[in-house]
């Protein structure tokens, strides 16, 4: 994949200046530790700074540390020996090893278990590890990047995150701004996806109508990017003409608009996400797993945001 593959699009200050560190970043080894909330684009920006560096050539690898169980994460970043364990059949490298002089990407680092986080310590320390059930000591030459959108010095401080392992991985860092803090990107990125998806669905020629480009402009996105891009996915399908219109979009993001009423009732991010996820609540029949796929935010945080909202 080339470098002109990966696009991270940024109009707003907030956004340039992720960018301009992120550059800074790209031609350096260090463990990177990229932080923020679901959806923000984590993920894109490590292969964003992954493509401009020197290992752009190498692989880019990624393990997601919250699906996976705790023994498999292990496996999946050592690898293992054959007879190592029950139904290891055969000799299997792991992630570090297959992506030497690449880059390794640890996603939501938060839910390594602490056994986990002690051996990955000891990588990071020490650069070398070994295969399960194998003695031969392997270099790691592989840069690691972290991502995560959970607090990690609150999770530090409640003792579900090793202190050590945290500054370990925060030698260099780049917090990602929700899109709520960087509202100069909504329109560039909602032409971004609109030129990527609408050949998709057959409809090259779609355009956002005036009315629609003030609705995403005005609508709060808890959901960040993601939930920009399913939003203007499904106004692509729902859409019937190929100027699309307010109606075309979820019924989440048009209830926002329709609440805040006239100036003098504006209302607080927080209030119009709880609206936001409410109405998709109520829409989904409280369905976690649809609902979250909707306001594009994973379950987990899904959960969270409705027990702080009190939407029981």
């Amino acid at each position: 994949m080339s470098a002109a593959n990966i696009v991270w699009v940024a109009a707003d200050a907030a956004s340039l200046r992720v960018l301009e560190i992120a550059e800074k970043l790209s031609e350096t080894a260090t463990t990177l530790l990229i932080t923020g909330e679901s959806g923000t684009g984590k993920d894109q920006l490590a292969r964003w700074i992954h493509q401009r560096g020197a290992r752009c050539d190498a692989p880019f690898l990624k393990i997601d540390c919250a699906s996976l169980p705790s023994e498999l994460v292990e496996s999946e970043l050592f690898g293992h020996e054959r007879g190592a364990f029950t139904g290891a059949v055969a000799r299997k490298p792991g992630r570090l090893e297959m992506a030497q002089g690449g880059t390794i990407v640890l996603d939501e680092i938060a839910a390594l278990a602490p056994g986990m986080q002690a051996k990955l310590l000891r990588v990071l320390e020490e650069r070398t590890f070994e295969r399960l059930g194998g003695t031969e000591t392997l270099r790691m030459d592989a840069r690691l990047m972290a991502l995560t959108n959970t607090d990690l010095p609150r999770a530090v401080a409640s003792g579900r995150f090793r202190e050590d392992l945290y500054f370990r991985l925060n030698v260099l860092a780049i917090p990602v701004p929700p899109l709520r803090e960087r509202a100069a990107d909504i329109p560039p990125l909602a032409a971004h996806f609109l030129a990527r998806l609408a050949p998709i669905h057959g409809k090259s020629e779609a355009a956002l109508d005036p009315a629609a480009q003030q609705l995403l402009a005005s609508y709060a996105w808890p959901g960040n990017v993601r939930e920009l891009k399913n939003a203007i996915e499904h106004a692509l399908v729902f859409g019937k003409e190929s100027l699309l219109t307010c109606a075309d979009f979820p019924q989440v993001v048009r209830a926002s608009s329709e609440s805040r009423g006239p100036i003098g009732a504006l209302k607080s991010l927080e209030e119009l996400e709880s609206e936001a996820i409410k109405a998709t609540l109520e829409a989904t029949h409280y369905k976690i797993g649809r609902a979250a796929e909707v306001l594009g935010i994973s379950r987990k945080t899904l959960l969270e945001k409705r027990k702080k909202y009190g939407l029981l």
